[in-house]
């Protein structure tokens, strides 16, 4: 693909906004109008909320920024797609540092190392290339399919991961020809604004583009339904819990969701042991568990699972004994009613993202220093293994034969089709638990990480749409398919 100038993409640009400027002094009457410059939007900023490179206080006033951008970035073609990627990728990788340190002073949970280390890997984060068209040639003529954009893609942000999964979906979602309008986690969105901004004043200074990613700085319910209700909003985008993706699939808009998940662990009397503890604590304490896709849960055949243990504290684990993990559990999860009067845990949100050092505090236990995940022996109803905790403590269940291994996580994934891992080299094995668990990443041998390309072949996406079905998220999810048939002609062969 040829490079265009960028002389000239701004030319394009300008002389797109120059129509524009036509059509708006024809209307002027009717755009001078008291009532029409100052529109009642419903939410509390009164019609005020003005926003700046993209950071706004009004999802109104947002929406039709990143509406009027989808149109400026329209008119650049593929090429300026292409040219607005390699400004967010460079950008991201230029302050990853930065960036990340912000990030976790901000929310206060994960690691420094990881928090750069997400954002130095978004060069693995799929562009235009994914969007090749299909043809097909027969008697009849030619027909070909193309990925076309919706235009203003509406997108929620999760806390554990605000300023990747931003970049991802940026990534994913302009190379489709979309523009896109976040709502991020209040725990995240000054992160989110940060990198909003610095995205936008580079598009705008090399494309002419302004407000193509657009922000609300003060995010909250009320605005998260107002972008589901927008109209100039086409699409969802879900990253979040249950709540959040019922609500966004009731919108009445295509709403793309990466619900939750509780990814499980089996390990066989085949498996090799020290190569399954080592990717277990790679993927596990990642971030201090916080990947949706970080195992949660590991189920071991009992006549393996004594050395097992042993090869995970020779690998740097800590470990718990039953006291201290009693103790921890008091500290990690509370119990409240729900509707129908039973109780059931809720996890501690302070210890979400924690150190293992700060776990092992609360357990009464001391940890060697670099010491990366705790594991305890637990039974398979143990609030460890049943929530999705997001904690560097690993719960490890023994299970009289693989088959009740597999049984046993299948009920603890809870039907999420999120993730699951086998390490074995039974392949009537592997095929088994695939089959059983049916989830949208299947990881066989190595950490979870593997399944998102990082030490295994494949794509990067910090967005896995796993209650909608779309999977590791691509440019070609937030673009619908069109049609192009040409009757009896252009066939030349």
């Amino acid at each position: 693909m040829s490079t265009l100038d960028q002389a000239a993409l701004k030319g394009v640009v300008e002389k797109v906004l120059a129509e524009l400027g036509k059509t708006t002094a024809a209307a002027a009457p009717a755009a001078a109008a008291p009532a029409a410059a100052k529109k009642d939007c419903g939410c509390s900023c009164n019609g005020t909320g003005v926003g700046s490179e993209g950071v706004f206080g009004c999802v109104d006033k947002a929406a039709e920024a990143a509406d009027h951008a989808f149109h400026q970035l329209k008119a650049l073609g593929v090429e300026g797609r292409s040219r607005a990627i390699e400004i967010v990728k460079g950008l991201c990788a230029a302050n990853k540092e930065a960036w990340g340190k912000f990030e976790l002073e901000e929310t206060k949970i994960g690691r420094l190392d990881h928090k750069i280390g997400k954002l130095d890997i978004m060069n693995r984060v799929p562009g235009v290339e994914w969007l090749r068209p299909d043809a097909m040639s027969g008697d009849f003529g030619i027909t070909l399919e193309e990925f076309a954009p919706y235009g203003v893609v509406g997108a929620i942000l999760p806390v554990t991961h605000s300023v990747p999964t931003l970049t991802g979906n940026v990534i994913n979602m302009v190379a489709a020809g979309n523009s896109v309008l976040f709502n991020p986690h209040p725990g995240g969105a000054k992160s989110a604004a940060m990198a909003v901004r610095e995205y936008n004043r580079a598009i705008k200074r090399e494309l002419g583009i302004e407000n193509l990613i657009c922000t609300i700085e003060e995010p909250s319910i009320e605005s998260f339904n107002q972008i589901c209700s927008n109209e100039q909003v086409s699409i969802m985008a879900i990253t979040g819990g249950p709540a959040v993706v019922q609500a966004a699939m009731k919108s009445g808009k295509r709403s793309i969701c990466a619900g939750p998940g509780n990814p499980v662990v089996v390990i066989d009397e085949t498996a090799d042991l020290a190569n399954a503890a080592r990717a277990i604590i790679e993927g596990g304490a990642f971030d201090n568990n916080l990947l949706c896709i970080g195992e949660k849960v590991v189920f071991v055949v009992a006549s393996v699972y004594g050395q097992f243990l042993k090869e995970m504290e020779k690998a740097g684990a800590g470990r718990l004994n039953s006291g201290q993990l009693e103790q921890l559990t008091k500290a990690a999860f509370t119990y409240k009613e729900d509707d129908g009067g039973c109780s059931h845990p809720a996890v501690n949100r302070d210890l979400i993202g924690a150190d293992a050092a700060v776990l092992a505090n609360h357990a009464g236990a001391s940890v060697p220093a670099g010491c990366e995940l705790l594991f305890a022996e637990t039974d398979a109803d143990h609030p460890f293994v049943q929530e999705e905790q997001m904690m560097p403590m690993m719960p490890i269940v023994s299970v009289p034969d693989f088959e009740t291994g597999v049984e046993l996580a299948k009920q603890a994934e809870h039907g999420y089709r999120h993730s699951a891992i086998i390490h074995s080299t039974n392949v009537a094995h592997m095929t088994h638990m695939g089959r059983e668990m049916d989830t949208t990443l299947f990881v066989k041998n190595g950490a979870c990480v593997t399944g998102l390309g990082l030490g295994g072949e494949g794509y990067l996406s910090y967005s896995i749409a796993t209650t909608t079905g779309e999977g590791i998220t691509t440019p070609k999810t937030f673009t619908r398919i069109r049609r192009c048939v040409m009757v009896e002609n252009l066939r030349i062969v």
